[in-house]
């Protein structure tokens, strides 16, 4: 019987010929990876400690870093940073990239860590971006993060699988984070539930890496395992400039079997909106058009990436930001905000009156850097916008695409970019 890309992964990693759905298996893990999770209390380094542990199972396969509230925002965040920072001295950890490099998520693929046929964890609920590479990529809690430490390996349940197609030519103005947003509202958020997607389609292979990275992120909000999106050319050619390691893509085969097969055409796919609080709640977005803001965002773990400099300095290029909005534009990483700057995607952002900070999850998740007050309302580019998720209770979140949060940014409310004639 013929399996599919998580199928396969699963089965090689646990050393058998096939397994199927449902199925337990213990599996060896390629690459582990942790942020503040590490230091927090009840975390990671607390748990191997208290357990008497000594040492890591493999340095060379975990990967640490600093993303969520950096630099530090408290005394407590400081601490938390300096047992991180303990931890992986006193355990060689090799990959450690403080947090001097950007969002765990957007590193993993800039330093040729997620590749192609690979089981990667994190101890992050978007580790599952990971899957634009083809790679099995799932986010897990401290203490399945302490047994990978210890031991290498982790027990999964087998998910089902979800083929996902995607045709029509992309619309201009249509980003990623559009399909994606129309994606969750077409699926709702358990529509996929501890299981797999795989994406194929004449849209996807349309898609940029960056873009790619933006939809299999945002599967988390639909209850997913892990998403993936079979590797393509584009993406050989993107790894093979960020990695010696030798690239073996795993396909599904052709007689895999599918819990479910879902189809849709973007053809006349207009810009979209989820409206708060659920991110599965996407509407086109001349339902909400007009909506004043008091933020936008655009950054995190979801569109922070060159793509999304690129088209917000387009959309700001010779225009001012709204009096009444605060413009927060945050890099993913500093190799985004490097190539941003040599590109001079950075200067229309400033000169229009946008704030450009430092590679932080930051705002995304309420820590710093953009926190919102009462009764407030935001337009990001993040992956959720659960009440409370940026700051006061009762403030409002809606999730759009990077043109669509710069175009909004101007006018000072939720506008279409389609109607932004680029200079």
């Amino acid at each position: 019987m013929g399996m599919t890309i998580a199928e396969k992964i699963l089965a090689s990693h646990s050393g058998v010929k096939e397994v199927t759905a449902g199925e337990i298996v213990n599996a060896s893990v390629d690459l582990a990876f942790v942020h503040e999770m590490l230091g927090m209390p009840g975390g990671t380094a607390e748990l191997f400690r208290k357990a008497g542990l000594r040492r890591v199972w493999d340095p060379s396969k975990i990967v640490a870093l600093l993303d969520h509230w950096t630099p530090p925002s408290t005394i407590d965040v400081a601490e938390i940073h300096l047992t991180c920072r303990n931890f992986v001295k006193e355990h060689g950890i090799k990959n450690w990239y403080d947090m001097k490099e950007g969002i765990c998520h957007q590193i993993l693929s800039e330093k040729g860590h997620a590749l192609p046929g690979e089981l990667i964890v994190g101890s992050d609920s978007h580790t599952i971006t990971s899957g634009a590479f083809g790679a099995f990529a799932s986010g897990i809690g401290s203490t399945d993060m302490t047994i990978v430490f210890t031991t290498g390996k982790l027990w999964f349940k087998v998910p089902e699988t979800i083929k996902l197609t995607i045709d029509g030519k992309i619309p201009p103005y249509i980003m990623g984070k559009d399909i994606i947003l129309h994606i969750l509202g077409e699926m709702g958020a358990e529509g996929a539930n501890y299981k797999s997607i795989e994406f194929y389609g004449e849209a996807i292979r349309q898609t940029s890496i960056d873009s790619r990275m933006t939809m299999t992120n945002m599967c988390a909000e639909v209850g997913a395992k892990t998403a993936i999106i079979p590797p393509d050319q584009k993406t050989l050619d993107y790894l093979m400039e960020r990695t010696n390691k030798a690239l073996k893509p795993i396909l599904a085969s052709e007689d895999a079997q599918y819990t479910e097969q879902i189809c849709l055409n973007i053809d006349r796919l207009e810009p979209q909106v989820a409206i708060p609080p659920s991110p599965c709640s996407a509407t086109s977005i001349s339902q909400v058009e007009g909506k004043p803001i008091d933020v936008a965002f655009i950054g995190s773990c979801t569109n922070g990436r060159l793509e999304d400099m690129m088209v917000t300095s387009r959309i700001l290029k010779g225009r001012n930001v709204a009096d009444s909005v605060r413009l927060i534009v945050i890099p993913a990483s500093r190799e985004v905000a490097v190539n941003s700057l040599k590109m001079g995607y950075l200067e229309p952002i400033l000169e229009a009156g946008g704030i450009i900070e430092g590679s932080t999850c930051g705002p995304c998740m309420g820590g710093h850097m953009g926190v919102l007050a009462s009764g407030e309302t935001a337009i990001s580019t993040a992956n959720r916008n659960f009440i409370g998720r940026m700051g006061h209770q009762t403030s409002k979140i809606y999730l759009a695409s990077p043109a669509t949060v710069a175009a909004s940014a101007v006018t000072g409310k939720i506008t279409d970019p389609r109607k932004m004639v680029v200079n």
